[in-house]
């Protein structure tokens, strides 16, 4: 796999652009062991993603179609759809984890420590991960000077929870050429946004390594019940599907699964029971590992034979 953290090179320049200038390519098969806290064959990861949409621009997402397809703002019927996130369904999913003693990551619109002050004041007083989403929801291509919308994030973050975030996922995953090398410059120490592996791995950037976190496209709330349109009942049963395969899989190579939430969606009324019948699931299973993605950013920076004692919980 290389070097465990990627330094910079005295004298020589870094032309890092596609993703082989960033990784090596890397087969699963044949890595050494990666040992988790007190044996776990998966950590499961659960991220909260709490966000905060500007009315005056188009939405970052609908669930109503445009009438007449053409795009209006104020866009009140899908803002008000986020916003119902807000007020009720983010109450329901903190009920939900705080009942299984569950600490989530929440990846944050940092605009939310203003607007929706009490949101992210629950989320610090359970001890959650605060980690990068932005200031508010918009993709890094709109930005019209991105390190300053990274730097303003960061510091409402550290102002708010008193410590820098560790993480950063982007707003839509999305990234310019320049992302990487502008959040390592910040002291952004891992990112979730490449969703390519079952492992941590490193990623180069201008100002040394990144680690890359797993996160997932294919069990999140967003991809798989909005924009696919499947049930509840089959969400469920894939997000059961995919525990059971990298759960058999970990007893040889632990795996991380990654499980995206957001308010508006897995907190509704008619989807709360999913969220919860899943991890009932998850914690009938021994050597679970739940943890917070700094939890598992920091036991891999640790190295893979070095086990150590950890904040989170091991069922």
């Amino acid at each position: 796999e290389g070097s465990r953290l990627l330094a910079r090179l005295p004298g020589v320049p870094l032309l890092l652009k596609l993703p082989r200038d960033r990784f090596a390519y890397s087969p699963i098969r044949g890595r050494p062991r990666w040992r988790l806290p007190r044996g776990a064959r998966i950590a499961v990861w659960t991220i909260v993603n709490v966000e905060d949409w500007d009315i005056a621009k188009p939405m970052a997402r609908t669930v109503l179609p445009a009438p007449q397809g053409v795009v209006t703002v104020p866009d009140v019927p899908n803002w008000a759809w986020h916003e119902y996130g807000m007020r009720v369904g983010f109450w329901r999913l903190v009920e939900a984890l705080a009942k299984r003693k569950i600490r989530a990551t929440t990846a944050i619109n940092a605009g939310v420590c203003r607007s929706y002050e009490p949101v992210a004041r629950a989320m610090l007083e359970l001890g959650w991960e605060f980690m990068g989403h932005g200031v508010v929801q918009a993709a890094a291509h709109t930005l019209p000077d991105q390190r300053a919308a990274i730097r303003t994030a960061i510091q409402i973050l550290r102002d708010f929870t008193g410590r820098k975030p560790k993480g950063w996922l982007g707003p839509g995953l999305a990234e310019t050429w320049d992302t990487l090398d502008l959040l390592a410059e910040e002291g952004i120490e891992y990112i979730a946004d490449w969703v390519n592996d079952d492992q941590p791995y490193e990623i180069r950037t201008k100002a040394g390594a990144l680690v890359s976190v797993p996160y997932t496209l294919e069990l999140g709330d967003l991809p798989v019940l909005v924009g696919q349109h499947h049930t509840e009942a089959a969400w469920l049963a894939r997000l059961q599907d995919q525990f059971d395969r990298l759960y058999a899989e970990g007893a040889r190579q632990p795996r991380v699964l990654a499980l995206g939430l957001h308010p508006y969606i897995s907190g509704v009324p008619h989807r709360i029971k999913y969220v919860e019948a899943f991890y009932d699931y998850v914690q009938r299973h021994k050597g679970v590992w739940l943890a917070a993605g700094e939890d598992i950013y920091e036991w891999y920076k640790a190295g893979p034979r070095t086990p150590r004692p950890s904040k989170a919980g091991t069922t």
